[in-house]
């Protein structure tokens, strides 16, 4: 692949990234105005036609790798595994 093909890949893959930017934006503004919705309604579900729109609580339990290393760092060590992987970046 040539110098120009490569800079026409990134140019068009950079228009969009920022083009999934922009959706990505448009999407949370979406989200966040049914919850108001939701929370104005003082209600977890909502109906609306074929659609039922939802904002509820969930509790999950989470393990605290960061209290349990300090806590008990032999430990830590002995599970703890190296990985690598590849990261692609354009700047």
């Amino acid at each position: 692949m040539s110098t120009k093909n490569i800079t026409a890949k990134v140019r068009r893959l950079k228009n969009l990234q920022a083009k999934v930017e922009e959706l990505q934006s448009e999407i949370t503004a979406i989200q966040d105005e049914l919850k108001a919705e939701l929370i104005a309604q003082n209600t977890e579900e909502l109906k609306a036609g074929a659609y039922k729109i939802r904002f509820t609580t969930v509790t999950s339990n989470r393990f605290d790798s960061r209290k349990f290393k300090v806590t008990h760092a032999d430990l830590y060590e002995q599970y703890t595994k190296q990985t690598t992987s590849k990261r692609f970046s354009v700047a």
